[in-house]
């Protein structure tokens, strides 16, 4: 399962009820902080998450808005010394003034007290653990080296209790033994292998997140079939042509997005102040029925349905 916790939600500048874009996406012991625009440390804290095991950032490119935040954050991993090491993770473009950003304006050209490390990314998968996979895409967005990410748990085979039951395999440690693909032996010396109470294979949780876009027609790959799709809904559509001048995304392009690469739920963020939020969910709810509008501090879980 993996549960997304929304830090700011307003597109290019914070309005009186949202922050910039930062959220944090956790999966069991695992917390990574998407974007970090300016005051996310204030939302962190505000959001009662803390800092702890927030030592992984992912940045979708490195526009003002998505990055600023790094400063007060490395400042105060600095001073309170909750963090030892520091790893953010982007393209290029964007790694070159989060550079400048920290060297030059926070360290002023000194090195920092925690472990830092600023690792570039291309498309394809870049962190990894037993359980799950994050995978960076390329974006198409004014110009810069934009990236979105996919997290998605590893296949797996579920277990099937009715099966153990059936085969009289208690519960306990020797249930989980199956599921790591060993073979036990009953009391009465019957021995039960996975197979015997594992389904088939089926595929992980998939929660697809994309930033700042300017087009969506080469995300529809990289989406399909996905639990949740969280991505940017800047405009509506009565202004699509500055959306297009802008490289952004109108609720009514992100909702057939949704539609054409069948995913399961669809979240908005990223919102213009010029629009109300009822009429962002309506244009976008339209096309496509199953969609929230995030707003700060909502928090919302993906888990495979069945």
């Amino acid at each position: 399962m993996f549960e997304i916790v929304f830090l700011g939600t307003s597109a290019s500048a914070p309005s009186a009820k949202r922050g910039l874009s930062a959220q944090i996406v956790k999966h069991d012991e695992f917390r990574f902080l998407i974007d970090c625009g300016e005051g996310t440390q204030r939302q962190i804290l505000q959001s009662g998450i803390g800092f702890r095991n927030l030592s992984s950032i992912f940045i979708t490119h490195g526009h003002l808005d998505h990055i600023l935040g790094l400063a007060g954050l490395l400042s105060t991993f600095m001073r309170w010394e909750t963090i030892e090491e520091l790893n953010i993770y982007s393209g290029r473009w964007a790694l070159d003034r989060i550079h400048d950003l920290l060297y030059g304006v926070v360290l002023r050209g000194g090195q920092p007290p925690i472990i830092l490390n600023l690792h570039e990314i291309k498309p394809g998968v870049f962190f990894e653990t037993e359980d799950f996979t994050v995978t960076a895409f390329p974006v198409f967005h004014r110009g810069s080296d934009s990236l979105g990410f996919k997290f998605e748990e590893r296949p797996h085979r579920p277990f099937l209790p009715e099966k153990a039951e059936a085969l009289g395999v208690p519960f306990g440690p020797i249930r989980r033994d199956l599921v790591d693909g060993k073979i036990i032996t009953l009391a009465d010396g019957r021995k039960v292998g996975p197979d015997d109470v594992l389904g088939p294979l089926k595929p992980g949780v998939r929660l697809v997140y994309v930033g700042d876009a300017g087009r969506t027609e080469d995300l529809a790959a990289v989406c399909q079939d996905a639990e949740a799709l969280v991505i940017e809904s800047t405009y509506l559509e009565e202004e699509a042509e500055m959306a297009r001048q802008f490289s952004h995304l109108t609720a009514k392009m992100a909702a057939e997005l949704a539609v054409r690469s069948n995913v399961r739920q669809l979240v908005l963020t990223h919102l213009s102040r010029r629009y109300r939020e009822k009429d962002v969910l309506a244009e976008a709810q339209a096309v496509f029925p199953n969609v929230q509008v995030a707003r700060d501090f909502d928090v919302y879980s993906f888990k495979q349905e069945g």
